[in-house]
């Protein structure tokens, strides 16, 4: 092997140990999976094509979020926020719900945790993490302008320094503390739908036992036992249809009539937004067994689910869930997607 070619192998090496904390930045940053993972794939080739030009005066890190703070910015210059439901329109009675999809980049999109969540011993650091992506605290930071977006993932979420910050951004100390200042004013004045989400890490016996009975009822599709799951102001979500309901009348009433060809689903567990979640497969009646329905996404407090999320993209999610496009009728669970 060349030396070159060693060279080359050994900066590959080092620019992928930091593919996964990069990708959480670019997700909070721009609210898509997708377009979380192209920036992180922009940011590898400028790294590789200019890195001989990277003199080490800050680390690889550094200089590797300084390069994906560009691309995300770039990006989110043409203005568009990514966004829930109850973001956009008020909720709706269900004698009135109809199915509107509106497009794509419309919506704030789900991910993986493995995707976005480095492994990291330290508990406080990993809850911290995870609670920075889950669906309401990645809502309300697409309300703030991208740079005030970036001095707040950097200050708080990721533990920067002020200074760091402003050598990153080219900017001074005191403009970084005055955006943090005003970052998190926004974030205080959003009180917003659908924004309790109490979780532990990992799940304590109470949250198991409920996400144990949510499973039973709603592969039982038992609209009794669901009830008593849901809190009496839950909130269900179905992107890319911009209607989303409150309450669990209206819940259950959907479920029961333009959501009736859920009965019978099967649901595979996933890790998803800091928050518990599953892969939805309802019965297929002309290929038989089960096909995709949606990513479900829990959010859960008090002991009861507070918010009940379903992405219905599935011929774009499974597969970045790691989750096959069909299951056999034999077959009541597939491995977690990673």
């Amino acid at each position: 092997m060349s030396d070159r070619t060693a060279t080359t192998t050994d900066l590959d090496v080092r620019l992928e140990q930091h593919r996964v904390e990069l990708t959480g930045y670019c997700y909070r940053m721009l609210g898509s999976s997708f377009e979380a993972e192209d920036a992180v794939q922009d940011t590898m080739v400028r790294a590789w094509r200019s890195y001989d030009k990277f003199e080490g005066r800050s680390s690889l890190r550094s200089w590797l979020y300084r390069i994906a703070t560009n691309v995300c910015l770039d990006m989110l210059t043409a203005g568009n926020k990514r966004a829930r439901p109850m973001d956009l329109t008020e909720s709706t009675p269900l004698a009135r719900a109809a199915l509107s999809p509106r497009p794509d980049n419309t919506w704030l999109e789900p991910m993986p945790d493995s995707r976005v969540l480095p492994t990291t011993d330290d508990p406080a650091e990993a809850a911290v993490a995870k609670e920075s992506v889950r669906l309401a605290f990645m809502a309300a930071l697409q309300q703030l302008p991208p740079k005030q977006r970036a001095v707040l993932i950097l200050r708080e979420v990721l533990a920067w320094r002020a200074s760091e910050v402003a050598e990153l951004l080219g900017t001074t100390v005191a403009s970084v503390n005055s955006a943090l200042q005003r970052a998190r004013a926004t974030l205080a004045e959003q009180q917003q739908p659908g924004g309790a989400a109490a979780v532990s890490d990992p799940l304590d016996e109470e949250q198991q036992k409920l996400l144990e009975r949510y499973v039973a009822a709603f592969e039982g599709y038992d609209m009794t036992a669901l009830t008593a799951l849901l809190h009496e102001d839950a909130i269900m979500t179905m992107p890319p249809f911009d209607l989303w309901l409150t309450g669990v009348e209206d819940i259950t009433g959907f479920m029961t009539t333009l959501g009736a060809p859920c009965a019978g689903s099967r649901l595979v567990p996933v890790q998803v937004n800091g928050l518990p979640g599953f892969a939805q497969y309802k019965p297929d009646p002309e290929k038989g067994g089960f096909s995709p329905w949606a990513v479900q996404v829990l959010e859960i407090s008090d002991g009861r689910i507070t918010g009940f999320h379903c992405f219905l993209d599935t011929q774009r999610w499974f597969p970045l869930f790691g989750l096959p496009l069909h299951l056999e009728a034999e077959a009541d669970q597939v491995e977690e997607g990673v």
